[in-house]
């Protein structure tokens, strides 16, 4: 019977319409796959010997002491992009196919992901290095599987707690707390976590614990799908008190004011739209990481890099996914006497208020000179006249139907990634930091900031001719966008 569910899932892979993105995700899947276990691998082989070079103690004690952390931000990670078992329910429900084996494939497919066994690559090279340096053969064995048998409980921990928002920003909100307390020695949550992984390593035993621990959360999540698994449960509409907003103030705007309702409703009242908002004011706080001292980061141009992304985050997290923000009725509105201009505007103007906040928002950076801070506003006007478009020009290639009742794939959807966004990706981020090179090296660090703002204000006055270019794309793409969006599963 897995055979077969296998089977189904390899056909819907290669009969997809989003067939060509899905090989270029897999590719850019791979890369990253790669790059983590070279990362974990490092660690697992390098983690003994820098504890003990820095004379911190015993490696295995000081891995436990901040292992909680470890587990914490695997956690936090998993919930924000792990993908969820989901199964098409529909066409097996009437099929001779028993509920049991159904959601057995569906949590199967859980257990054998990436975010699993990609811990295997620190875990077994640290444990080989202990064996190595005479701890006990069975303490160490015995604390292996402990750890590892905790790693996926955490998996069917984050399947039950699947969309549990309120839940997940208490948990991180605790675990942030928590880090900076022990950083700035008010309190320390080690001293009571720690001996949790002590124990099992110096009672070996004690690895049946976690993993009695384990077949209950699966057997737990296996109750749970089970019993939800019918077409009321899966396929009902929540349904809420509705609430009537006007914003009258902006019918002064004719149709451009219509979009603009649209869009403020939008975001204020689902879940992913508002994900969106938050994830573009956390961009402000980017730029530290290349003005705080960080040595990687020193290069003149970085700080063009970080000024494009402190006021362009909710240009990138919402503009990229212009139109699927509206994919639930955009057939609706193609079959509406509605002009792509007019449509287009509204989400630019969207954009562009958002990018004049950040930059009022960002004025802190002043604290590390003024040069930081114009960077900033070099960035900010580089978006508003450049960036702004490229986001909509790109998202005519992105035809993913967004589910606004969930936060997943809040930090990127695998249809948004193909030849033309990535393509486009490239003057977005990389153009303006050429740009600054150029002035800064060829005469002065100001001329860099004067060449990086002329190309903005040019894209800003030949903003007519460049949305003629993108209406004329999204009248070509809209067929193929229509039927992705009609497409489920």
């Amino acid at each position: 019977m897995f055979k077969h569910f296998i089977n189904l899932q390899w056909k819907s892979f290669f009969r997809s319409a989003s067939f060509k993105t899905e090989i270029w995700f897999k590719i850019l899947m791979a890369f990253g796959a790669l790059y983590f276990i070279a990362v974990f691998l490092g660690l697992g082989f390098g983690s003994y010997f820098m504890i003990e070079e820095l004379g911190l103690g015993d490696p295995l004690r000081v891995v436990n002491q901040f292992m909680i952390y470890y587990l914490a931000f695997d956690l936090v990670f998993r919930y924000m992009l792990q993908k969820m078992p989901v199964t098409n329910i529909k066409p097996l429900l009437y099929l001779p196919f028993k509920k049991s084996q159904v959601v057995n494939y569906s949590l199967g497919k859980t257990v054998v992901s990436f975010f699993n066994w990609m811990h295997a690559f620190f875990f077994i090279p640290f444990s080989i290095i202990l064996l190595t340096k005479d701890y006990p053969a069975a303490n160490v064995i015995g604390w292996h599987l402990a750890l590892m048998a905790l790693i996926y409980c955490l998996n069917f921990v984050n399947v039950l707690a699947n969309n549990k928002d309120n839940v997940f920003y208490v948990f991180a909100g605790v675990f942030i707390l928590a880090g900076l307390a022990q950083y700035n020695s008010w309190f320390d949550i080690t001293v009571y976590t720690q001996p949790v992984f002590d124990f099992f390593y110096d009672v070996p035993w004690s690895a049946a614990i976690p993993w009695v621990v384990l077949l209950g959360l699966y057997f737990w999540s296996f109750s749970y799908f089970k019993k939800h698994m019918y077409l009321d449960a899966g396929l009902a509409t929540k349904k809420s008190v509705a609430k009537t907003e006007n914003l009258d103030w902006l019918n002064r705007f004719g149709n451009l004011g219509t979009f603009l309702k649209n869009d403020i409703k939008l975001i204020k009242r689902n879940k992913r739209s508002r994900t969106a908002v938050i994830m573009g004011f956390f961009f402000i706080f980017y730029g530290l990481l290349f003005m705080g001292g960080i040595d990687v980061y020193k290069g003149p141009a970085w700080k063009i890099f970080a000024g494009i992304f402190v006021t362009g985050g909710f240009l990138f997290s919402f503009g990229q996914y212009v139109p699927s923000w509206d994919s639930s009725y955009y057939p609706l509105m193609m079959s509406q006497n509605i002009q792509y201009r007019e449509y287009l505007n509204s989400k630019w103007y969207l954009v562009i208020i958002a990018t004049i906040i950040s930059t009022f928002l960002a004025t802190f950076y002043l604290y590390f000179g003024w040069e930081a801070y114009a960077a900033i506003v070099v960035g900010a006007i580089y978006n508003v006249g450049i960036n702004a478009y490229l986001v909509l020009w790109g998202g005519a290639y992105v035809k993913t139907p967004i589910d606004l009742t969930s936060n997943k794939k809040a930090f990127g959807d695998k249809q948004a990634f193909n030849a033309k966004t990535l393509l486009l990706t490239l003057p977005k981020l990389f153009l303006p930091m050429v740009i600054y090179a150029i002035g800064h090296f060829t005469i002065s660090p100001m001329a860099g900031y004067i060449f990086v703002a002329l190309f903005g204000v040019a894209g800003f006055v030949f903003k007519n001719k460049v949305f003629e270019l993108i209406e004329n794309i999204y009248k070509k793409e809209k067929y193929k966008t229509l039927a992705a969006y009609k497409q489920k599963g």
